[in-house]
C-alpha cells in the first residue's frame, strides 16, 4: 500500500498551486534568504512587485504554512519590519536514482536539505515491474519513517529517455526498458506526482540550483553569482553530461541532449553497449578497467574540449562514482587537455575551470528532488 493519506495528498496539491510567476519569485527570495529572513519591503524592492502584491501572495504563503515570521528588523525610520521566513519543514520531496547495481532514495524538505537517505544494492536489468516495486518500497519505508507530507517524487537514472513523457528508450545496456512509462508506472504504485530525467540532467539542475550556495563560481577563476553556464560529465557505471545554458537545463527539443558519452572519437575502437565502436563511454571504462586513470582522464578531457568548443561554456564539473574514486587524477588529466586546447587556439583569458561537482554520492539524487521542488522556486522548468 502506497504511503500517502488524505492530509499528504492535499498538502502536495497545494504545494504544486503555488506555482505562479510572482509566488515562485517571493518564495525563491525566502529560500535563498534561509533562517534570517526578509522583510516584505526588500521582497517588493527585488522582484519589481507592488508591496500589495506582495502581501497578499505572502498572506497566502502563510496561510498555507509555507512562510512564517523570523522577527522584526530595524529600519531607516517608522516601525522596525516583520522579517519573514520560508519554512523548510512545511513540505518536502523524494529524489531517487536508479543507477545500474545501486539505488540511493533522499528525502529533502523545500530548501533541499536531505532530511533522510537509504542506499541499497538494484539490479536494473532485473526487469521493469521487479525495479518500479523495488522502488517503490524503498520509497514507501524512508516516507513511514519520517512521517512527513511529500510533494511527490523525482527519479534519476540512465538514459536515453523522455523526459516529457516519463517513458524510457533504449537505456545503455538494457533494451529490455525501451518503450516503458515509468514516470506513470512509478505514480500510479505510490499515488503522489512523478517526474523522470536522466541522472545527469537531474544532478545539473541540482548543482544550478544551489550553485550560490555551495559556494561554486565564488573564487577567482569563475565569476561570482548564479551557475549559468556549465557541464556536469558524469562518469560512474557509464559516462553522459548535463548541460546548463542561460541557467537552465538543456534537454533539446526532444529533451534527448546530453549523450556525451556515446560520441565517437576513435573509428576502430573497442565496442560500445550503444552498438558503435569507440565511444568515449566504452574507451573510458575500458581504461579505467585497465588501471589506466590518466589515459581515461586524458580520453574524457577531450570530450570536455570538444563540449566547451561547441558551446562556449564557462565551467566544467565532473562527477560520478569512477571520478570520486581518483579525483586529483581526472581534474588533472581534463585540466591539461583543456589547457592545451587554449593554448592552440590562443584563448587569451586560459582555459576553461575543471572541478569536481558538489554533493558527492548523493548528488544525482539530491538533484532528483529538485525535478519537484526548484518549479516551485521558478527554476528548473522547461
Amino acid at each position: 500500500m502506497a504511503y500517502v493519506n488524505r492530509t499528504n495528498a492535499e498538502s502536495g496539491v497545494n504545494l504544486l498551486a503555488l506555482r505562479s510567476h510572482n509566488a515562485a519569485l517571493v518564495l525563491d527570495l525566502l529560500r535563498t534568504a534561509g533562517e534570517g529572513g526578509i522583510s516584505r519591503l526588500e521582497l517588493a524592492e527585488r522582484t519589481g512587485l507592488t508591496p500589495q502584491a506582495v502581501s497578499k501572495i505572502t498572506a497566502r504563503l502563510r496561510a498555507d504554512g509555507l512562510v512564517a515570521e523570523a522577527g522584526r528588523r530595524a529600519s531607516t525610520g517608522g516601525k522596525p519590519r516583520t522579517v519573514l521566513r520560508l519554512v523548510p519543514e512545511a513540505g518536502h520531496a523524494v529524489g531517487l536514482h536508479l543507477d545500474r547495481d545501486e539505488m540511493t532514495v533522499v528525502l529533502c524538505d523545500l530548501t533541499g536539505a536531505v532530511v533522510a537517505e537509504r542506499r541499497v544494492p538494484l539490479d536494473l536489468g532485473a526487469g521493469a515491474d521487479a525495479v518500479v516495486e523495488s522502488a517503490a518500497g524503498e520509497v514507501e519505508a524512508l516516507l513511514a519513517r519520517a512521517g512527513v507530507s511529500v510533494l511527490g517524487a523525482g527519479v534519476a537514472l540512465p538514459g536515453p529517455l523522455d523526459h516529457s513523457r516519463g517513458v524510457l528508450h533504449r537505456v545503455t545496456g538494457f533494451p529490455e526498458w525501451d518503450g516503458f512509462p515509468l514516470r506513470d508506472a512509478l505514480a500510479g504504485r505510490l499515488g503522489v506526482p512523478v517526474v523522470v530525467d536522466k541522472d545527469t540532467n537531474a544532478a545539473a539542475l541540482g548543482i544550478a540550483v544551489v550553485g550560490r550556495e555551495s559556494g561554486i563560481g565564488k573564487t577567482g577563476d569563475v565569476a561570482p553569482g548564479p551557475l549559468e553556464s556549465f557541464a556536469y560529465l558524469h562518469l560512474g557505471t557509464g559516462l553522459g553530461a548535463g548541460l546548463v545554458i542561460g541557467g537552465g537545463v538543456h534537454r533539446g527539443a526532444r529533451t534527448g541532449a546530453g549523450e556525451f558519452g556515446h560520441q565517437v572519437i576513435q573509428l576502430d575502437g573497442p565496442p560500445c553497449g550503444c552498438g558503435n565502436r569507440g565511444c568515449i563511454e566504452a574507451l573510458c571504462l575500458a581504461a579505467v578497467d585497465r588501471g589506466a586513470v590518466g589515459e581515461a582522464a586524458r580520453v574524457l578531457g577531450v570530450g570536455a574540449a570538444n563540449l566547451v568548443g561547441l558551446l562556449d561554456i564557462d565551467l566544467v564539473l565532473l562527477g560520478g562514482r569512477t571520478v570520486a574514486a581518483h579525483e586529483e587524477a581526472f581534474v588533472r588529466g581534463v585540466g591539461a587537455v583543456l589547457e592545451e586546447r587554449a593554448r592552440l587556439e590562443g584563448v587569451d583569458d586560459g582555459a576553461i575551470p575543471v572541478r569536481v561537482a558538489p554533493g558527492g554520492a548523493r548528488g544525482v539524487a539530491e538533484g532528483a528532488a529538485q525535478l519537484l521542488l526548484a518549479p516551485l522556486f521558478g527554476r528548473g522548468e522547461d
